[in-house]
């Protein structure tokens, strides 16, 4: 199960960062704006920015809290 999920995370980081790469490349061939009421460049720039978190979330660590550990870097609780 755990090979399938890390296979399924880099399938769709690979994917997410392919779109950063084209999203990077439109930008940069994108004429010139027009004292910023271009509305396609700013959704251009929106999107680069909703990929960039989902790429970051993809890339976080995890926490998820147990009851030994309710919030993250508490320790392990000794009995």
């Amino acid at each position: 199960m755990a090979e399938y999920y890390e296979e399924s995370r880099d399938i769709a980081q690979a994917a997410l960062r392919r779109a950063l790469s084209a999203i990077a490349k439109e930008i940069t061939q994108y004429p010139t704006p027009i004292a910023g009421c271009d509305v396609q460049f700013n959704h251009v720039l929106a999107e680069r920015a909703r990929l960039s978190r989902a790429l970051g979330a993809l890339e976080a660590e995890v926490f998820v809290p147990t009851p030994r550990t309710l919030f993250e870097g508490a320790g392990i609780e000794s009995r």
